[in-house]
């Protein structure tokens, strides 16, 4: 057991380090997140309608899920260069092990784009998220572990496509709607609680998602890994 959270260590550890040497992709996905933001500012006007703010959730998830891809694209991505995928494919590291280092990876490149994005997202929809900063990192923590385990099992998926950009956000949105949903319902519960009074519902269906995809992750990313 110590020797496989090593492995998986190790993996998470080489692609944040990778990622925080040149940050690239944490630049593109905040300037996509922050752009989209201000775009949506303009063609949902927070004072104009009361309903538009109700909708700022669903919004903000939408920005995230979008962001998500830019970072999950990346995490087999730049494994293709120099023959480093069939390096780790031989390596004496197991599939499952690279499946949690890179999913944990990913888990935290995501949450840095939601956390910096957020009080961006509160000036603009005008939204008091700070005294309810706690559940929405419940939130943030459970979603954002769905997106990254569907988005690394498909990212090995797609990791030698050369249409790997457009692949994997068309294997990814079908498969994370339910947790999409979630999502949006939880926050928007937050928000707002007299809108969404049954939240137990949900929270354990995002944690059911979590679980399930992150085992199917685990038993299926050392063949994908061997068959691609």
């Amino acid at each position: 057991m110590k020797r496989f959270v090593s492995q998986a260590w190790t993996i998470a550890r080489k692609d944040l380090r990778s990622e925080l040497r040149n940050r690239e992709v944490l630049n593109a996905a905040l300037s996509f997140s922050l752009a989209v933001l201000l775009m949506f500012s303009f063609a949902f006007d927070p004072n104009s309608n009361a309903e538009t703010r109700d909708l700022a959730g669903g919004l903000l998830w939408m920005v995230y899920l979008f962001a998500g891809v830019l970072v999950l694209n990346r995490s087999f991505a730049r494994e293709t260069a120099n023959e480093c995928l069939e390096s780790l494919v031989a390596s004496p590291v197991s599939g499952d092990a690279v499946f949690l280092g890179k999913t944990f990876a990913n888990w935290i490149l995501i949450l840095v784009v939601e956390w910096i994005s957020l009080p961006i997202f509160g000036v603009f929809f005008d939204v008091s998220w700070v005294p309810k900063a706690w559940p929405l990192l419940g939130v943030f923590a459970l979603g954002t572990w769905a997106f990254a385990a569907v988005g690394t099992t498909f990212g090995a998926v797609t990791a030698n496509n050369r249409l790997r950009e457009l692949m994997l956000p068309l294997l990814l949105f079908p498969i994370c709607l339910p947790a999409l949903i979630a999502c949006v319902s939880l926050t928007w519960g937050i928000f707002d609680p007299e809108a969404v009074t049954e939240t137990a519902v949900w929270v354990r269906m995002l944690i059911g998602f979590d679980v399930i995809y992150s085992l199917l992750g685990i038993l299926l990313l050392d063949y994908v890994l061997t068959a691609g």
